[in-house]
């Protein structure tokens, strides 16, 4: 779904569900699966052994079809071009007494160290509290993966625990720390809920058509 500029009257830029200063969120489309896949390829060295997403055009297609009422795909894409940054998962939603979800997430190697999935990842915050309504999300990280542990840390995570072996990532199972955040620490962190940050709401902002349309 290709992103377009502001109409007049402020409205919400067809396609793009939260925008910030240099990042907007949008769903991915049956389009994007061989330039994701392409992605994934060229960066394995930056997800491995963290995170192993789909690296050909079929395997993407499959997860692009797994997305539905329980489990949301965004894309964290570049307002000056469109290019796609990153990947952020809101999963295996939980509706009734506990509204809840967890988070997964990886940037794209060209673009990485540059802050744009904290910023994308705010606007993943501001978009699962407010539109989906959640009450808490949970991020399961490797304790060796410092650089996500400060991310989330940083937009205002508290780590609830640690489980020995908890999931199955590249074949074996590994330790994950529980990094979680409520609807009640979002509102107060600055960080998270955009605030002091320049983080708008999609419909006030003014995002550049991509250059190109990705494959």
């Amino acid at each position: 779904m290709r992103p377009s500029r502001q109409t007049s009257g402020g409205r919400r830029p067809p396609g793009v569900l939260e925008a910030g200063p240099r990042v907007f969120l949008r769903p991915p489309g049956p389009r994007d699966a061989r330039g994701l896949a392409g992605l994934a390829r060229a960066s394995r060295r930056l997800h491995h052994p963290w995170v192993y997403p789909p690296t050909t055009t079929p395997a993407v297609t499959r997860w692009l079809g797994a997305a539905g009422p329980t489990r949301h795909r965004l894309l964290v894409c570049r307002r000056s071009d469109g290019a796609i940054l990153g990947v952020v998962n809101v999963s295996e939603i939980v509706r009734a007494a506990l509204q809840s979800a967890y988070l997964g997430y990886y940037a794209f190697g060209p673009h990485a160290g540059h802050g744009y999935m904290a910023e994308g990842l705010a606007l993943v915050l501001r978009f699962a509290f407010r539109h989906l309504r959640l009450h808490r999300l949970e991020a399961n990280i490797q304790p060796a993966n410092r650089s996500s542990r400060r991310l989330v840390r940083r937009l205002g995570f508290r780590k609830e625990g640690f489980s020995p072996r908890y999931l199955k990532v590249g074949g074996r199972w590994r330790d994950h720390e529980r990094w979680a955040i409520v609807r009640e620490a979002w509102k107060q962190e600055p960080a998270a809920s955009g605030r002091g940050r320049g983080v708008r709401r999609a419909g006030r902002a003014r995002v550049r058509r991509p250059s190109r349309e990705p494959a």
